[in-house]
């Protein structure tokens, strides 16, 4: 897609994060914005903000893990601007750090209704309308590093991102097969300065985790974690490879390349069916004891 003006973007996730700076680098493009979030004092701050700056946006309180909500965002969409171009499914939280199994059902049940669910009723709400509409348009997926290479006491994000990969690789060849003007693309991030780390604040009640004893093993880890989320590239520099990526219709996106070392390296042991190696950055290793 080489025409950005005048075109509608919708992004999910959008109060925060990867999600507004998308909306920001969309607006700078000239495009219509319509902001979606479950988070709705800081989505309509971040809407309030973009239209300060002359942006032309639509804010709509939304939960992705319900495919009701979801279709009602679509529905605002197109009655507001009439048309949508661009997609991003980009909402996601991180979950409960900890051992497959200790893992609470709560836990898996919130990551993979956000991560997945919320990928899944993106696509189903808004491709059939992208398609009939006919023009130019892309759907960015956000995965994540995480759908490449496994970390340990991540399973449930590690999983819903994996999910994201795949589900996002089958659309790219159905909408080939389908002859569709519609392209795709999955962001992959390594670590970004987000608020990824502090996504508990929008679970559901019914989906609280129990409080569990911490090893200090763990604590180590959420630790480190946090210290390389803090120490990430920012936001915008993520949006600014989306935008490079929708318009060269590219549908890997990697904004942090030196990530393939890793993926190489879990790839070759794949292929020699060695057993998994720890195929995460030097730098990750080192401070997990790797």
């Amino acid at each position: 897609m080489k025409q950005f003006r005048d075109r509608v973007a919708v992004v999910t996730g959008a109060a925060s994060g990867i999600g507004y700076a998308l909306c920001e680098r969309f607006a700078a493009e000239g495009m219509r914005v319509v902001l979606a979030d479950v988070e709705e004092k800081a989505l309509r701050a971040a809407g309030e903000t973009l239209a300060r700056a002359g942006a032309k946006t639509l804010a709509v309180v939304t939960d992705v893990t319900q495919p009701k909500s979801v279709d009602a965002l679509a529905a605002r969409a197109y009655d507001t601007f009439g048309a949508v171009h661009v997609v991003c499914n980009n909402a996601g939280v991180a979950g409960d750090a900890g051992p497959c199994w200790e893992q609470s059902l709560a836990n898996w049940k919130w990551v993979l209704d956000v991560n997945v669910w919320g990928v899944i009723h993106g696509i189903r709400g808004f491709v059939p309308r992208m398609l009939e509409q006919g023009d130019e348009g892309h759907v960015v997926n956000t995965a994540s590093m995480a759908g490449h290479i496994s970390v340990p006491m991540l399973a449930p994000y590690h999983a819903s991102k994996f999910a994201v990969v795949t589900i996002s690789e089958t659309l790219h060849y159905e909408l080939a097969l389908a002859g569709a003007r519609l392209k795709a693309s999955v962001l992959c991030p390594g670590f970004v300065q987000t608020r990824i780390m502090e996504s508990d604040r929008n679970r559901p009640a019914a989906l609280q985790t129990p409080d569990r004893v911490v090893s200090e093993g763990e604590r180590a880890f959420l630790s480190a974690f946090r210290e390389f989320v803090g120490s990430g590239i920012a936001p915008a520099e993520v949006a600014g490879k989306v935008v490079d990526a929708i318009r060269d219709e590219r549908f890997w996106v990697f904004p942090h390349p030196e990530i393939l070392d890793s993926v190489r390296a879990r790839m070759d042991s794949v292929l020699a069916q060695t057993n998994p190696v720890f195929a995460a950055p030097s730098e990750v290793k080192d401070r997990l004891g790797f």
